[in-house]
């Protein structure tokens, strides 16, 4: 199964973000040959910065797509979304690809299923 989650809230202040890294851990390990793509728009794509410091006990959006990409998921990342923001030059953490509208529309067509956060 090809599934594609497509994000657009900020890492933290909201937990739409984190409970679709939940939801997309949780099909990683229910079907490890599913081809999972996370794409960040709008404010989400700020989740792909490196050296995340969150409090002990609370949740880490770095370390959640860390483990996304481990379990051979895919991270990417809107140009457009981060140049609008100042941020097209910004470091992003490893194995995060820059992304495009033009993927984003192959990725939803080639997909068994798209969810939107």
């Amino acid at each position: 199964m090809k599934l594609l989650l497509v994000l657009n809230d900020p890492p933290y202040g909201s937990e739409k973000t984190y409970n679709a890294l939940r939801l997309a851990m949780a099909v990683q390990k229910a079907d490890s040959a599913a081809a999972l793509t996370v794409f960040l728009m709008g404010d989400a794509v700020v989740c792909a910065l490196p050296e995340q410091s969150t409090p002990d006990g609370f949740y880490n959006i770095e370390r959640m797509l860390k483990s996304i990409l481990k379990k051979g998921g895919t991270i990417k990342t809107c140009m457009t979304c981060l140049s609008v923001r100042g941020m097209l030059e910004t470091k992003l953490m490893d194995g995060a690809e820059l992304g495009t509208i033009d993927q984003l529309a192959e990725l939803s067509l080639a997909a068994d299923k798209v969810i939107t956060f």
